[in-house]
């Protein structure tokens, strides 16, 4: 071929490929924000049934919520268990007892914080269909059933009750709950956010006790959040323990039911500490619990004697930064009596190990240089694990099942991408929520060997939507720092690319410990956001830096005590690895984050301001003075051991490096990240004498949504990146 039919093949080729793009549609940000055009359809409130062949499932008919039952083997509706319509009931929730017999179900469901919430309660009889509504309607919080069918345990004003079922009768086993002071069997509000609870009570197997947490939080300070709107604005005032201040006194208690007493267990001499879990060991007689040190850096495992009340240290993990207990949230008893499994990344990854009931090893199950991210099933029978790891990618995930003494491993999806699964209590079947970055969830049921039975989900309707817009792909891509540290990122080109020309860059950054942005999974609707503005022309990236997950403890625990410092200067190597681009417009390279992300896209701005010309903050931290202890702690210790480490990369300190345009966006309503952190900065970029751009949503909280907030948000940032930019 000649050189110039080799143009005019090329030229017919672009040619074309601009008419198919003038021909497809723009993503815009009413299809996004207004239409819905780009939500995906998932499988929600599945429940596996007791016999092994049937799961349930929580679906809408027209409006109504319906419980139903659904055969494994063909995949198709066998019953209606739970018909709002009958009941007159509009549920959203729903929780059978142990032969499925009876079901809790909740309705006008109310938030307190991101995992706390209070709703009416109704005991449905499956057989009969009648409903019994707990406590005349008024709004209870954690309605869980008794083991034996007989009681309903619940939280309401910061007391633990339980009712019995057969006469109604309210039972108090507390009552020294109130407000801002003392708190029994849910948790206060940094353990919520923190260690990922809300509930703080389990009943026994044999359902004649219940364990709880008592928060006593009357020495913890008070933070006053005003609420607008009144003519007369309102104080919210709730306790929230910031850096260096004082915590809750937590301690751990069983209340017998028989005797109608609670008996406290022994957590140690030391009270300031935290006792986020306690789980059953698999009787009545032996609680066990786990304590952290107030630095979180030695995690103790306790059992305690429900009698007596006494304790003793079955376990203990130690580190020279932190344990983190929520990384390794996996310690399963086994049915068996005598042992449990827990994980850790003692050994710098994230692993299974199995130990006896006196806490002595008895095997490492997993091992190499990836790690178990969730352990989803434990077959006792067969002595197989289940688990998801990141053993292909830190970018995916890809479920495994390995043999109790660490040899047989197989895969079960080889399929590249992410695999969420949702396992049955006998290990026979799984349900596979899988995706990639650039195709929506496609859900199976699955046999135990990974075989496909029946597609749930294939969201072939979205996927037929996605063909009408000019999209691109998510490509994923590698580059090394200056100290050779490798990171991942990627990219959202326009879907009209053209690599001879220069466009400007958004980075997009959250980069807080063990987080992960990179994954070669569905995005959701601010990817859509991103692909937005792809088509007005930008190109969108973003970098995981060091202390992100899934690549160890090295990599997260590189950032201890010393937040903000290598995050940064990972962001703006990745800028300056942009600016070489051929394609890249270095002088038009922007930033933006929300929340830790917020607090990095302002220090980047202001530590890069040679490579970033633009920053948007949502929700930032300024300074982790301002933070909460358990997260803020754990990684930087108290600030009254560690000043430094709260103030040399705080963006209070840095606001004279200032230079290019910033906008600061916060809820006045943000319980999490306190709209003191957006003041103090406002302060500090006055005092320097420094001109920027603020937007304020009022009583707003920390995801700043509610009503026409969303659409109003995006397109705030969107016009400040078009003219900023």
């Amino acid at each position: 071929m000649n050189r110039i039919s080799i143009f005019a093949l090329a030229a017919l080729m672009i040619s074309m490929c601009t008419e198919i793009y003038a021909q497809q549609k723009e993503v815009s940000l009413a299809s996004i924000f207004k239409e819905g055009v780009f939500n995906q359809e998932s499988v929600r409130g599945i429940n596996w049934m007791k016999d092994g062949q049937f799961y349930s499932s929580l679906v809408k008919e027209d409006g109504i919520s319906k419980v139903v039952k659904m055969n494994i083997s063909t995949g198709e509706q066998e019953a209606v268990l739970i018909d709002g319509n009958k009941l007159g009931i509009e549920f959203s929730s729903y929780s059978f007892n142990n032969d499925e017999t009876k079901a809790l179900i909740a309705t006008e469901v109310e938030s307190i914080y991101r995992r706390s919430s209070k709703g009416v309660f109704y005991v449905v009889d499956i057989a009969s269909g009648i409903s019994q509504k707990l406590m005349d309607g008024e709004k209870i919080s954690y309605a869980t059933l008794s083991p034996d069918n007989t009681k309903v345990a619940f939280v309401k004003d910061n007391d633990l009750y339980y009712i019995t079922l057969a006469d109604n009768e309210v039972h108090q086993i507390t009552s020294d709950g109130e407000w801002n002071h003392v708190i029994n069997g849910s948790a206060d509000w940094v353990y919520e956010e923190e260690f990922s609870m809300a509930q703080a009570f389990e009943w026994s197997p044999d359902g004649k006790k219940i364990a709880f947490i008592r928060f006593d939080e009357s020495a913890v300070p008070e933070y006053n959040m005003q609420l607008w709107g009144p003519l007369y604005p309102q104080d919210y005032k709730f306790k929230y323990p910031k850096a260096g201040e004082k915590n809750a006194e937590v301690s751990i208690h069983v209340y017998d039911l028989k005797n109608d007493e609670s008996r406290t267990m022994d957590s140690g001499i030391e009270k300031d500490i935290y006792l986020p879990r306690i789980y059953w060991t698999g009787n009545s007689e032996t609680l066990a619990f786990i304590r952290l040190n107030r630095l979180q850096n030695q995690l103790d495992l306790l059992h305690a004697n429900t009698e007596t009340g006494d304790s003793k240290v079955i376990l203990t993990e130690t580190a020279e930064t932190y344990v983190d207990l929520n990384y390794n949230d996996n310690l399963l008893y086994l049915k068996d009596g005598k042992g449990f499994i827990r994980t850790s990344e003692q050994d710098g990854y994230k692993h299974i190990y199995h130990h006896d009931m006196d806490g002595k090893l008895i095997q490492q199950v997993t091992a190499g240089d990836w790690e178990v991210t969730e352990v989803v099933g434990v077959d006792e029978g067969d002595k197989k694990i289940y688990y998801v790891s990141t053993e292909k990618s830190p970018l995916e995930r890809n479920l495994y099942v390995i043999k109790l003494n660490g040899k047989g491993k197989k895969e079960l999806t080889p399929a590249q991408g992410s695999h969420s699964i949702n396992m049955s209590r006998d290990q026979k079947y799984f349900i596979d929520y899988y995706s990639t970055a650039n195709q929506p969830l496609h859900i199976t049921l699955n046999d135990a060997k990974g075989n496909a039975i029946k597609v749930l989900e294939d969201n072939k309707a979205l996927k037929d939507r996605l063909g009408e817009y000019a999209l691109s792909e998510k490509e994923f891509f590698q580059f090394q720092t200056v100290d050779g540290t490798q990171l991942n990122g990627y990219m959202i080109k326009p879907a009209d690319f053209d690599a001879g020309k220069e466009y400007p860059v958004l980075m997009y950054v959250y980069g807080g410990p063990g987080s992960e942005n990179v994954r070669n999974a569905w995005g959701g609707t601010r990817d859509f956001w991103h692909h937005h503005l792809a088509a007005e022309g930008y190109i969108v990236v973003c970098v995981d830096n060091r202390g992100t997950g899934g690549r160890g403890r090295a990599f997260k625990h590189a950032t201890y005590a010393q937040l903000g410092n290598l995050e940064v200067q990972d962001q703006i190597a990745g800028a300056k690895y942009l600016s070489s681009l051929p394609y890249v417009d270095g002088a038009r390279i922007g930033i933006w984050g929300w929340s830790y992300g917020g607090y990095m896209s302002s220090l980047s701005l202001m530590l890069g301001n040679d490579v970033f010309k633009t920053a948007i903050a949502v929700a930032p931290v300024t300074t982790w003075r301002y933070y909460d202890t358990i997260y803020t702690e754990r990684y930087l210790q108290t600030p009254q051991l560690n000043p430094s480490g709260y103030d040399d990369y705080s963006p209070l300190t840095h606001v004279d490096k200032l230079k290019g345009n910033f906008l600061l966006i916060h809820g006045t309503g943000d319980d999490n990240v306190h709209f003191q952190n957006s003041v103090a900065l406002l302060d500090a970029l006055v005092a320097a004498d420094k001109q920027f751009e603020t937007f304020y949503y009022p009583n707003r909280n920390h995801g700043i949504y509610g009503g026409n907030t969303t659409w109003h948000l995006y397109n705030l940032m969107t016009n400040y990146i078009k003219e900023k930019l």
